[in-house]
């Protein structure tokens, strides 16, 4: 596969890691990064957050560790808010401005962000000007769509008058997920529709040398699924979300099934779950991580979510996951990997 190129940009291995709002945060990309992600984006922020909360109390989204190159998510519905809270992330650090379009979560599109503005594309629009005529030029504009705001005509034809809008004002890739914003996830992942949207792009005028990149998101669980969607819809990258969650071996699975002479062989079967070693020595390193990052009590209650997904690679998921789902202090996690995982 060639490599992915968002501006200024080049990723040589096309799959990267989502944004996953309560998930992708800062331990988890480095985990993501161990087993072969080249980028990744941070869970999503809302732009009043970035631009309220101070430095300190925000270390939630800023790594303490060199992850270049990295890319920040934004959600909001006011154009100067979004301005300017993606001048405080290009200040401290991050690498690519990724703008949110596409969270289907109630609360979000109840206050015009999000999938909402998948219904609206003059504000949609707006945004996606003010931004990129605020920001470098050097730093990468990209936006992340749904398929529609619902599966009608009208939702369609906003869908394309948002993507061309989004190409003539300098924004050099989407991530395109396969539902519809009412769909939220339900239902399968529309790959053909993401399949249209890459033979639409070429023939749009582009104000980059490079081009627009298409990367595709939706039902990503497995190495032969993903690589196959890859494939079939001729897109230029996938962004792994859900798929990922306690699963990091996938970006491994990936890597070996698109490079093989590059990768040599796996230690275990494409499909099938890795040793309990291994699985020990990656929960282990994922929370020490955590620790790092929250202090050692915050640390335990935040790593449930991950705990319980973990559980479902083991022999014994349902006690694990209801182990991992119970845990309070890090003495619980130790209990739990030296009971279940030696």
């Amino acid at each position: 596969m060639p490599p992915l190129r968002l501006g200024s940009l080049t990723i040589d291995f096309p799959v990267i890691q989502a944004a996953l709002s309560g998930y992708s945060d800062a331990p988890m990309r480095k985990i993501a990064r161990q087993f072969g992600a080249e980028f990744t984006l941070c869970e999503v922020m809302l732009d009043k957050f970035v631009v309220e909360v101070s430095r300190r109390k925000s270390k939630i989204y800023f790594a303490d560790f060199d992850e270049h190159p990295v890319g920040a998510q934004l959600m909001g519905s006011e154009p100067e808010q979004f301005v300017r809270a993606a001048q405080r992330l290009v200040n401290e650090g991050f690498d690519l401005i990724d703008l949110n379009f596409a969270c289907p979560v109630k609360k979000v599109l109840g206050r015009g962000r999000g999938g909402y503005l998948m219904s609206d594309p003059k504000t949609a629009l707006k945004i996606v000007e003010a931004v990129r005529g605020n920001i470098p030029d050097r730093i990468p504009l990209t936006v992340k769509l749904r398929k529609g705001f619902d599966d009608s005509a009208e939702s369609r034809n906003k869908f394309f008058e948002i993507l061309d809008g989004c190409v003539v004002r300098g924004v050099c890739g989407f991530t395109v997920h396969g539902r519809t914003v009412k769909q939220r996830y339900e239902g399968e992942s529309d790959w053909q529709f993401i399949r249209e949207v890459k033979e639409h792009l070429p023939s749009n005028p582009s104000p980059l040398e490079r081009g627009i990149s298409l990367i595709g998101s939706g039902d990503l669980f497995t190495a032969d699924i993903c690589v196959k969607r890859l494939r079939e819809s001729g897109i230029d990258a996938l962004a792994l979300a859900r798929g990922v969650i306690g699963n990091p071996w996938l970006f491994r699975d990936v890597k070996q099934l698109l490079t093989p002479a590059a990768c040599g062989e796996l230690p275990f079967t494409s499909g099938q779950t890795p040793p309990l070693t291994e699985q020990r020595e990656v929960i282990a390193e994922h929370f020490r991580l955590s620790v790092e990052l929250y202090g050692e009590k915050r640390a335990a209650t935040t790593m449930r979510a991950f705990g319980v997904k973990y559980a479902l690679l083991h022999p014994q998921r349902e006690e694990v996951r209801q182990m991992f789902a119970r845990t309070k202090t890090a003495a619980d996690w130790e209990y739990i990997l030296e009971k279940f995982y030696s």
